[in-house]
């Protein structure tokens, strides 16, 4: 035999195990967004177990994972999309966000999915709302809008991805009709515990209750994290069940005063309670929407920074770093 038939060979034998019946490669993709300086690279690089200084996002970048779920099987593959610039790069989640990443099933296994990781800095309740609000917003018409695509040529599944979403709440849940789930899996994750647990206790309350809220509405899974190997390792349980297919984590932490852990569908509205405003003020605010209630509620304690204030205003092509005298003439010579 030569080198090529060995190689062959070799890969053959890798990839039909369980005597001789062919191994599919899963391959998950996920989708990192939030506040600018975040913490965003810091939670990916901790979760692929890399040793490396972050460095800051630019535009939007990709990196990979892989794991191989027993011995002597192909590795699974986990796509890490991460999206920098806050709020002033949003045309670019096209690009991971395809009909051909959202959902791929062959004889009832799932190949590939998708989902998304919202990362939102609890050092800055300020900006906090707003960034939530037009991520999320954007996303979903996004994932919307690939769905209808998708419907068209594959209904089945279409209507599965659907389905999937509603069932991270069971039927007899109280809350079932009241929620409004993301189209795809979504966790949120508060960042910088560090800096937040040095807040005044009702601040930590307000923010907390919200998250938790927007969280149980949207059906997401919610953590908060920061620094600490003991947080991060939360943070890494949640990803890696999205990125590899890892079990759940059944813990549950609800208290305020401590690090929030609640995974999909474990939260409800009657534990989280009313907006933490009194009743005489919430009887002034005119909302449509629980949502609506919540967000007024919580702008008022934390006035909101315009979307303006949150776009990145400084151009890339401009830093020196990214110089390149050919294309930098080109581009001068457009401009003019």
């Amino acid at each position: 035999d030569t080198l090529w038939d060995l190689a062959i060979a070799e890969v053959e034998k890798r990839e039909n195990c369980d005597d001789g019946k062919h191994v599919d490669v899963w391959e998950k993709s996920i989708l990192f967004m939030g506040n600018k300086n975040g913490g965003k690279t810091t939670i990916i690089l901790r979760c692929l177990e890399r040793e490396e200084i972050p460095k800051p996002t630019l535009a939007l970048e990709y990196t990979f994972g892989r794991r191989a779920r027993r011995h002597n099987t192909p590795k699974d593959i986990a796509h890490f999309w991460e999206l920098g610039g806050g709020t002033s790069l949003l045309e670019l989640i096209r690009i991971p966000i395809t009909s051909n990443n959202i959902r791929q099933v062959i004889n009832n296994i799932i190949l590939k999915s998708f989902a998304v990781v919202l990362v939102l800095d609890l050092s800055k309740p300020n900006e906090l709302w707003t960034t939530m609000e037009k991520l999320l917003q954007v996303t979903r018409n996004h994932v919307n809008k690939t769905l209808t695509k998708l419907e068209k040529t594959n209904p089945e599944v279409a209507a599965e991805i659907k389905q999937k979403m509603r069932n991270n709440l069971q039927r007899d849940h109280p809350d079932y009709d009241l929620v409004d789930p993301f189209p795809i899996p979504l966790v949120i994750i508060g960042s910088k515990y560090d800096i937040f647990h040095e807040f005044d206790s009702e601040m930590r309350k307000i923010i907390s209750k919200t998250l938790r809220f927007i969280s149980h509405y949207y059906g997401a899974s919610l953590v908060f994290t920061s620094k600490s190997e003991a947080l991060l390792l939360k943070a890494r349980v949640l990803i890696n069940h999205l990125a590899f297919g890892y079990d759940k984590s059944k813990s549950v932490s609800v208290d305020h005063s401590k690090p929030l852990f609640i995974p999909a569908g474990m939260d409800s509205l009657t534990q989280i309670g009313p907006p933490p405003t009194s009743d005489s003020d919430i009887g002034k605010m005119r909302a449509n929407t629980p949502l609506e209630l919540w967000k007024k509620v919580f702008e008022k304690t934390f006035p909101p920074k315009s979307l303006c204030d949150l776009q990145d205003t400084k151009d890339p092509a401009q830093d020196l770093q990214y110089a390149e005298y050919e294309i930098d003439v080109m581009r001068a010579q457009k401009n003019q």
